[in-house]
């Protein structure tokens, strides 16, 4: 029996009348509907630029991060808004195209740009008080990404979001009818958000996978399919297991519309999520980095940063790894090992100001000046100039401040090999004698000047050779005097000190201030005999098709003839054999050829060591950037040249052993007495006879007059 209610209804709808009228009121409200629908769609772009014009799809060229390439091509690092590198279809898998079609747009290939039983199904949704279903098209989307400004994504509620959506569908319809499929589809592919930094789909395969689009597999593609729908929720990176999820969903739709075999989808669910362990190195060399990204803004503007331009570097990651882990662990070492350096550290520590540091401020309020302990290595090729690794600090982030390029310190006893150079040019010999001792140095308008050594003691008459070796003021003081002031200043010029040198007899033990990477240049003069090299750190840049843009060149001038040059490394050789350094190379193991020389400035607020193998000269500085003693007995002997000890190690563990360098043919080797400088008898102490090598025509010439019980055991030769 039928409910009373039910048969009063069919009653009411069989009366013709009552149902030509309820008819008629819902044929009116269906075309007052489409009436009002139909305006919308034609005036919804009424206003002027409402609705952007498609004109320059034609021509699609989206902005385009520029890449940062390391020596041996491997990526660095990226500089734009947008990190993005545009490829045809036919490079992307096949893998990709359905995995996207399947979740944003199955029928892509059937609708017009509207896919209207989505539509309608979005429309009942709604009716029926279900979950809304979106029904924007693959094309609506494009739309959407193209034009952010003008179809706002966060516009969804209210007059508003119809309006937006009544255009994104404008947009949509107007797309599909001047461009094929394929074309909107790369479009696309190209253009979407796919989270972590990364705009289409070939960025987001290499970021995520460490592999190209092309390459990419059924897992991986679905991996990549499911993060437009949230691109912070299904980021692999952030939230792996909502990204497999959703993979997982991807990968049965797939198995649904026939795209796979039901075991094919097992087999691809059960597939681990194998991420890249990195997809550029970003974050190491950050200082190089910024030092080279200053000189493309210079030379290229905006476009750098959305042209694509490629940019190919001097930097060896290898190497730059190797200088910041060097580097680190000495300061810490410094900080923090008192049994290696039982004197008081006494300021805040890098560990402890981490501790005591805001998680969520930036940058240090004081600038660039941090307030603990800081350092710099930069490492250059001797013979081309490239640099190879550059660390201007400890912490990029919290200090951006570049201490190789841009801090100017104090060279200290870093300086005297330009004192020693102009000496030997000017003719005198690394075995002339000079008094360690007291001098008094009077100075026009101040009190006379009266250097001391390091440790407060003389040591009375030494070599020249020694003095540099074993870096006593006096002497450089006394060896400065003679060949003068402006002859000094000249020299360090034509090495490739390009800082202002005052012209005062203070700058001999190192007063002038210079950066790290001029001062590391400069003793890349002596270890290329005299050729002095500018700094590259940019070899080329391309455009994003590869047509070359710029290539810089470095300038090789010979400022000191390879003779006089040799001398001058041979000197700074003994630093390394048995000077101020030969501990702390004893202590890392390293025995390949070198030189180099420490330095300290007063009271200890700045060490050094400039260290150089046939091939590499590298720069060490340590200090703090607003100027204080370091600890008590802070030296470059005992603070820096450790860490580039540690570093050459390393470096050359993996890098093939250089060539000593050959002595040239013109220099005259003779056997002395070092302690005298003349030629040597049998008389003289074994231990204090050697040879010693000269430019030609200042070679000794006289016996030693001290121990002149025999004959000279060798006359001059040339070899």
């Amino acid at each position: 029996m039928a409910f009373a209610p039910f048969r009063s209804l069919s009653r009411w709808w069989h009366s013709p009348s009552i149902r030509f009228r309820v008819l008629l009121t819902f044929g009116g409200l269906f075309c007052f509907g489409a009436a009002l629908l139909t305006g919308a769609w034609a005036n919804v772009c009424a206003p002027v630029d409402a609705c952007p014009s498609i004109a320059g799809l034609e021509s699609y060229d989206p902005d385009q991060a520029s890449k940062v390439y390391a020596a041996d091509g491997r990526l660095v690092t990226d500089f734009g808004l947008q990190r993005r590198t545009v490829v045809p279809l036919v490079q992307i898998s096949p893998a990709v195209i359905q995995a996207f079609l399947s979740t944003e747009d199955r029928r892509f290939y059937q609708h017009d740009g509207i896919d209207w039983i989505r539509f309608f199904g979005s429309v009942k949704s709604i009716l029926t008080g279900h979950r809304v279903e979106g029904f924007s098209t693959l094309t609506m989307q494009l739309a959407r990404n193209l034009w952010p400004a003008e179809l706002p994504a966060n516009l969804r509620s209210g007059f508003g979001g119809v309006t937006r959506k009544l255009r994104e569908a404008r947009m949509a319809v107007e797309i599909e009818r001047n461009y094929k499929k394929d074309k909107i589809l790369e479009l696309y592919l190209n253009q979407i958000n796919l989270g972590n930094g990364a705009y289409g789909v070939e960025t987001a395969s290499q970021r995520y996978f460490g592999k190209s689009a092309r390459q990419v597999n059924v897992a991986e593609a679905a991996v990549l399919a499911a993060i437009p729908r949230a691109p912070t929720r299904y980021n692999p990176r952030r939230n792996p297991d909502y990204a497999v999820q959703r993979r997982n969903v991807i990968i049965n739709l797939l198995r649904d519309q026939g795209k796979l075999s039901r075991e094919s989808a097992e087999a691809w669910k059960a597939y681990p999520l194998a991420l890249s362990s990195r997809s550029d190195y970003t974050g190491v060399g950050d200082y190089f980095v910024e030092y080279v990204r200053q000189q493309l803004e210079a030379r290229f503007g905006t476009d750098l940063y959305k042209a694509g331009l490629r940019v190919h570097t001097t930097l060896d990651l290898d190497i730059q790894q190797a200088a910041e882990r060097a580097l680190e662990a000495q300061l810490t070492k410094v900080e923090e090992d008192r049994k290696t350096y039982p004197e008081r550290f006494p300021h805040t520590t890098y560990r402890k100001y981490l501790d005591a540091k805001d998680p969520n401020a930036g940058e240090d309020d004081q600038g660039p000046y941090s307030p603990y302990m800081q350092g710099a290595v930069v490492t250059m090729e001797v013979k081309t100039g490239y640099l190879r690794a550059l660390v201007g600090g400890r912490d990029f982030a919290d200090s951006k401040f570049n201490r190789v390029s841009q801090a100017l310190r104090q060279a200290g006893s870093t300086f005297k090999p330009f004192v020693y150079s102009a000496a030997i040019k000017a003719g005198h010999r690394l075995s002339d004698m000079y008094e360690d001792g007291p001098i008094d140095v009077p100075i026009p308008d101040q009190p006379t000047w009266s250097p001391k050594n390091y440790d407060n003691k003389f040591l009375g008459l030494m070599s020249m050779r020694k003095g540099l070796y074993e870096s006593r003021n006096t002497v450089a003081v006394r060896v400065g005097l003679e060949v003068g002031v402006d002859a000094v200043v000249e020299e360090a010029a034509q090495d490739g000190i390009a800082s202002r040198i005052p012209r005062v007899p203070s700058i001999f033990i190192g007063a002038a201030e210079v950066t790290p990477l001029e001062l590391t240049a400069a003793f890349g003069t002596f270890a290329n005999l005299g050729v002095r090299v500018t700094p590259i750190a940019i070899t080329r840049v391309e455009d994003r098709y590869g047509n070359l843009l710029w290539e810089p060149e470095a300038r090789q001038t010979r400022v000191i003839d390879p003779e006089h040059a040799w001398l001058v490394l041979d000197g700074l050789r003994d630093v390394v054999r048995k000077g101020t350094a030969v501990g702390a190379m004893a202590r890392a193991g390293f025995t390949l050829p070198a030189g180099g020389k420490t330095g300290t400035t007063n009271d200890g607020m700045d060490v050094w060591f400039v260290g150089f193998t046939p091939d590499l000269v590298t720069g060490v500085w340590m200090g703090f950037d607003k100027k204080q003693v370091i600890m008590a007995n802070a030296q470059g002997g005992r603070l820096a040249t450790p860490a580039w000890a540690s570093m050459m190690k390393e470096v050359y563990e993996r890098r093939k052993a250089p060539i000593p360098w050959p002595m040239p043919e013109g220099l005259v080797t003779t056997t002395i007495d070092r302690s005298t400088g003349y030629l040597a008898t049998a008389a003289c102490p074994a231990d204090q006879v050697g040879p010693e090598f000269y430019y030609p025509g200042t070679e000794p010439t006289e016996r030693c007059p001290i121990h002149s019980g025999g004959r000279a055991t060798a006359a001059p030769t040339k070899p």
